[in-house]
């Protein structure tokens, strides 16, 4: 006998198969995934040292327009890398291989 688990699983599969990623789809993936990361990197250390700067001079009202910049930057940036990642996705099933390597 089934459990509701397995049965739920089976379910989705039929609903939204799961698809297998060949090792070239999972690189590129991994690629997207690493240039966003340090996209974001890079921006929390610029803005977190505009940050420090404004609390150790007393910009108050600076200091909060930028942790907002910050937050919404970020925000940015993962919305663009998840819609990048699922526009590669759709790509590879509806070419049924990979796409050619684009520079994020």
């Amino acid at each position: 006998m089934k459990s509701a688990y397995e049965l739920a699983m089976e379910r989705l599969e039929k609903k939204a198969p799961t698809v297998k990623l060949s090792d070239a789809q999972k690189a590129q993936i991994a690629e997207i995934d690493s240039s966003y990361k340090a996209r974001i990197a890079e921006k929390e250390l610029f803005l977190q040292g505009q940050i420090r700067e404004a609390n150790a001079s007393g910009k108050f009202q600076e200091l909060e327009e930028l942790e907002k910049q910050l937050a919404m930057e970020i925000r940015r940036l993962q919305q663009d890398w998840e819609e990048k990642k699922e526009k590669l996705r759709a790509s590879f099933g509806a070419e049924g291989e990979a796409p050619s390597k684009k520079s994020p």
